[in-house]
């Protein structure tokens, strides 16, 4: 998370230096209200549109920035903040702009007689944007009304992910709609300045993602297309098991990672955590729980013989670490991707001595039976606590189990809140802070 923040917070005051550097108006110089109003306008302005850029970028799903940020699921935190930031600022940004005018008509301010426009020569690219700044001003207003509304439904955890899928990528028209706006009313001094070729960069490279996506198309990894040919139902724990034979498309995943799956094309992709180890025979496994509208409907609709389209692998929850002890800790359906690392450790060893700890609020004799044999056969213990029976599980539980748990590497998959008292709690005790490592499965 902290790297998340860094990021974020980097990115934007370097922005804004160099921002200052292309503009570096003296505050004293600033005669006025509508001076004020003016230069927060473009700077607001030029915040906006670089942080909806990276957050373009980022929804293209680029693996080659995973080991940067650790893995999809903190580069979709990231995009998730970046969108935020970009919502505040584009409101900041709509206030400034229509804000005076509200003033003025309520004879609260008194309007300012507007400065002549410069005249450039016939043919010029400043006599071109200049004649379209009306133009970009409505195309960028009604794009903001757009894209608050998507920007709002996207933050709504009850707006079903099929509509979220469909009503997302418009998103990406209105931040065509604002590079229009930007490159169009930006100040014609700031593209001989320090932010003006950072400008062209971002907006390329965000047009070129915001294109991709229309078309659904990614730069991360390729899509592969397989077929169920399994299928395990586990009622008590409101989970489907899912056996995939891949076809082609697919060369192999570690521990951990999750693929994107397309069971039926009009839901579109869901992520999902991969329960097995790659034997190179392509065979695939995912076990999927009824945590919403569609995932409870998976059991009724889906078939052996089902076509199916994977893309991935993803994520960075890989288990690596230099310390000899691991702690893992699987809360509920996030035992998935401990399941898949025992069945790689059954095969290849890497020598640790770990500690897995399952709490759950639904229990299946049989199926903890078989994880607990997957545990013996790859020498982990394992600790299920099941919270009708042993209570929830807490920090201090795992420090009285594992007292050498402050030298352990610590593997959290399970609830954020649960992951972060667990964090806390065992940082405030002494743990480094860099050897917690938990998934952010939340994809919105």
């Amino acid at each position: 998370m902290n790297k998340i923040k860094y990021t974020l917070w980097g990115y934007l005051i370097l922005l804004s230096f160099g921002w200052w550097l292309t503009d570096p108006t003296p505050l004293a110089s600033l005669n006025g209200f509508f001076d004020w109003r003016n230069l927060l306008n473009q700077y607001t302005g030029i915040l906006g549109i670089s942080v909806m850029s990276l957050a373009m970028m980022l929804a293209l799903r680029p693996t080659f920035v995973e080991p940067y940020l650790g893995g999809l699921d903190k580069m979709y935190r990231l995009h998730k903040w970046l969108g935020i930031a970009g919502l505040a600022i584009s409101i900041s940004h709509w206030l400034i702009a229509k804000g005076p005018k509200w003033l003025v008509a309520l004879g609260w301010l008194e309007r300012r007689g507007r400065k002549p426009r410069p005249t450039f020569p016939d043919g010029s690219w400043q006599q071109l944007f200049s004649s379209q700044r009306g133009l970009a001003e409505t195309v960028g207003e009604w794009a903001f009304y757009l894209a608050l509304v998507l920007m709002v439904l996207a933050l709504i955890k009850r707006f079903p992910y099929k509509r979220f899928f469909q009503t997302h990528r418009i998103l990406a028209l209105t931040y065509l709609a604002f590079v229009f706006h930007a490159v169009i009313l930006v100040k014609f001094d700031y593209w001989n300045g320090p932010i003006g070729p950072v400008l062209v960069v971002l907006m390329t490279l965000g047009s070129i993602g915001a294109v991709m996506a229309l078309f659904r198309q990614r730069v991360g990894a390729k899509p592969a297309a397989g077929e169920v040919v399994g299928l395990e139902h586990q009622p008590a724990l409101g989970v489907l098991c899912v056996d995939i034979d891949l076809k082609s498309g697919w060369t192999g995943h570690e521990p951990g990672q999750f693929a994107f799956v397309t069971f039926h094309a009009e839901e579109g992709p869901h992520p999902f955590t991969i329960a097995s180890a790659w034997q190179g025979d392509g065979r695939i496994r995912f076990m999927i729980k009824a945590l919403g509208d569609y995932t409870r409907t998976l059991p009724e609709r889906l078939k052996v013989g089902d076509p199916v389209r994977l893309e991935g692998p993803y994520g960075r929850f890989n288990f690596a670490g230099d310390q000899a002890r691991q702690i893992w800790i699987g809360g509920g359906i996030g035992i998935t991707p401990f399941i898949a690392r025992l069945k790689s450790l059954l095969t290849q060893t890497d020598g640790k001595s770990i500690d897995l700890f399952h709490c759950t609020s639904s229990y299946d004799a049989s199926i903890i039976d078989r994880l607990a044999d997957d545990a013996t056969a790859a020498k982990v213990r394992l600790h299920v606590l099941w919270d009708q029976r042993d209570g929830r599980l807490d920090p201090d539980y795992i420090m009285r189990t594992v007292p050498d748990w402050k030298d352990a590497d610590i593997w959290f998959c399970g609830p954020a809140r649960l992951g972060q008292i667990i964090r806390d709690t065992l940082c405030l005790n002494g743990l480094p802070r860099e050897r917690f490592h938990q998934e952010l499965f939340e994809m919105r």
